[in-house]
């Protein structure tokens, strides 16, 4: 059963860092030059993200095999990266896996079912191509892309009729139709909430959002970090940083689920006794360097004023040594602001 508690490997690696090696997992909507630029890689930029991954000596792996060996800590110094796509848009098919066929690169398509078939997606019979593959993994990424987390006025009830029905159709479909039971699950937008990483964690499934770092021992199975790999965010000059990050050692368990309550929110990370309050490093999206506040190995993170945008981030930082980084972006979801 997925535990949202520090394991054994997690508390022995807080205890003898620094840690080796994490998982770091890319996260691609669009391959193209032609489709939006905020959820699109443009197609030249991709193949030199997969140049890069291979001049820096990286390993590839699928991505539930990656998440368990770096959940467990067991990768030792051999750093992993795992390749994702969300909304199985077509030119995933057509652009992105003959260029990762190329250089034998196994990756996850996260399908929303009920957008196969339509303008700009792959068809159920490209998705069942790519099933029958054996480095390609199909994954849920709910029936509809709604918004999953508990609507401001929604009863609990009616919430989790709407929830439950969006992530079981989806993954009866793909079972149904491709024959894939993965316990894998993108949330839409990056989208969570207590509730519905409960819903996660009763399912025995591993659930990934849309922020930023690096998977570690002590990072949560059910609100596991990906970068986000579109033109504006997977740029060459700051890529190195990203694939060889490591996932900052702090008990994600004590972390909030992201909803937010005040606005701006605050966050506190209690960092281990051998890291230094001081050398961390935290932005807010669209705000740059955040103040910090300590007392002792707490360490407290605040915007100065309210954001106006429904979902952004507090990213921090620790140097890491040889030019690493520990990494850990805390995600905010405001659901007053409106639905995309």
């Amino acid at each position: 059963m997925l535990t949202r508690y520090l394991t054994l490997a997690a508390l022995m690696t807080v205890a003898s860092l620094p840690a080796r090696a994490d998982l770091v997992v890319l996260q691609y909507h669009h391959i193209s030059d032609r489709t939006p630029a905020s959820t699109s890689t443009q197609v030249n930029l991709f193949r030199a993200q997969l140049d890069r991954i291979r001049k820096l000596g990286l390993e590839v792996v699928p991505l539930e095999s990656g998440t368990e060996a770096a959940l467990a800590g067991r990768l030792e110094e051999q750093q992993q990266v795992a390749i994702t796509f969300d909304d199985a848009y077509e030119s995933v098919w057509t652009t992105a896996a003959p260029i990762l066929d190329e250089y034998g690169y196994p990756y996850t398509i996260f399908v929303n079912t009920q957008a196969v078939g339509s303008q700009g997606h792959m068809s159920w019979q490209q998705l069942e191509e790519a099933a029958d593959q054996s480095h390609v993994t199909i994954a849920n990424h709910s029936h509809d892309h709604g918004h999953l987390p508990r609507k401001p006025g929604e009863s609990r009830n009616d919430w989790h009729q709407r929830v439950t029905t969006s992530l079981d159709h989806a993954q009866s479909l793909l079972d149904e139709r491709l024959n894939v039971d993965n316990p894998l699950f993108a949330y839409p937008y990056g989208e969570y909430d207590t509730g519905l990483e409960q819903l996660l964690d009763e399912r025995d499934w591993y659930g990934y959002g849309q922020q930023s770092g690096a998977i570690g021992p002590t990072s949560d199975p059910s609100r596991l970090p990906r970068f986000p790999m579109a033109t504006a965010y997977g740029q060459l000059d700051s890529l190195n940083d990203k694939l060889r990050s490591r996932s900052l050692p702090v008990d994600a368990a004590q972390l909030p689920d992201g909803i937010v309550a005040d606005n701006p929110p605050r966050l506190t990370l209690r960092l281990p006794d051998q890291l230094k309050p001081e050398a961390l490093t935290c932005f807010a999206s669209g705000r740059g360097r955040l103040p910090l506040e300590h007392q002792g190995q707490a360490v407290m993170v605040q915007a100065a004023g309210a954001f106006n945008s429904r979902r952004f981030r507090y990213n921090c930082t620790y140097p890491a040594g040889e030019g690493r980084f520990y990494w850990l972006s805390q995600q905010w979801v405001d659901l007053v602001q409106p639905e995309d």
